[in-house]
């Protein structure tokens, strides 16, 4: 019987319509389910964790299992998380991108610190480029802004290290429209990085804003699942899919933007082979509009 106008029809477009890769600047191609490195480090992201070897495993595994996006920074650690990443993937660079951040210091664990001053940026700079073995960061990030230094003046020797040829790609983090309008007028801007997960949505307007300016966004703090209303719809969708609720909050970010990367952290073997199996997910239009309400 056909149906009439008055009745909703369940749209069933699933993920198949997801596209899994994106390019920076329109060039550099990445897989979107990368991985992030905070968690490969001791208490308070301080000094390395307890097991090296596992964690060098951890990020080997990523990059067999499809992985060619790794995010890390100079704080973390401080210092030895890029250390790790060379360690564990640095004969895998012709075929990754690292992205790396700095901007912020440290004093002990769960202790940051801004700095902005250019001639800390520069030595940032210099220092990633050392500890990464690499002759030039594909992304470098600026880990936070310093309200007590004017932007233009924080991405001075961001600039420079461009025109330098050392770094290829510039990004932000924790930034709104205005502060990336004027940090654009001194250096092309390829990426965001704000904290946004399905119960942390307080960024849309960038998500939106990163769309349409061809930017890539990158959620920190993806797999979230909120509070306990939503925590319930999460149950119920993954029931459906035989999956966790975590790998449904990953299909979800997938789903919402095709410029989207994801860089869930883990420092479990086990925990990152559910997180990459996320993409076989084929959430419904109708299961994403349960989860966005």
């Amino acid at each position: 019987m056909e149906k009439t106008k008055n009745q909703k029809e369940e749209k069933e477009v699933s993920n198949s319509d997801v596209i899994y890769t994106f390019k920076f600047n329109n060039e550099l191609e990445v897989n979107r389910l990368g991985y992030g490195t905070m968690q490969l480090n001791g208490a308070g992201v301080w000094g390395d964790s307890s097991n090296r070897d596992l964690d060098k495993r951890v990020l080997h595994s990523a990059v067999e299992s499809g992985v060619n996006f790794i995010d890390t920074a100079d704080a973390y650690g401080p210092h030895t998380n890029e250390l790790l990443v060379k360690d564990a993937v640095g004969a895998y660079y012709d075929s990754i991108v690292i992205a790396t951040k700095g901007g912020l210091e440290r004093s002990g664990p769960g202790r940051w610190h801004v700095n902005g001053k250019p001639e800390y940026i520069a030595l940032a700079i210099e220092g990633s480029l050392k500890r990464l073995d690499k002759q030039r960061i594909q992304l470098w990030q600026l880990h936070r802004v310093d309200p007590r230094i004017p932007i233009e003046e924080t991405l001075a020797p961001v600039a420079d290290a461009v025109r330098a040829g050392k770094i290829q790609y510039v990004g932000l983090s924790e930034v709104d429209i205005k502060v990336i309008e004027r940090a654009r007028k001194i250096v092309p801007i390829v990426s965001v990085q704000n904290l946004y997960n399905l119960s942390e949505r307080g960024w849309e307007h960038i998500v939106d804003y990163t769309a349409k300016n061809s930017m890539a966004f990158i959620p920190w703090f993806p797999l979230a699942s909120g509070p306990d209303k939503l925590k319930d719809r999460l149950a119920h969708i993954a029931n459906k899919h035989n999956a966790t609720t975590s790998q449904i909050a990953l299909a979800w970010l997938l789903k919402r933007s095709p410029n989207i990367l994801l860089i869930p952290g883990t420092s479990s073997l086990a925990h990152l082979q559910e997180n990459m199996e996320a993409v076989q997910i084929k959430l419904t239009d109708r299961e994403f509009e349960i989860l966005s309400k």
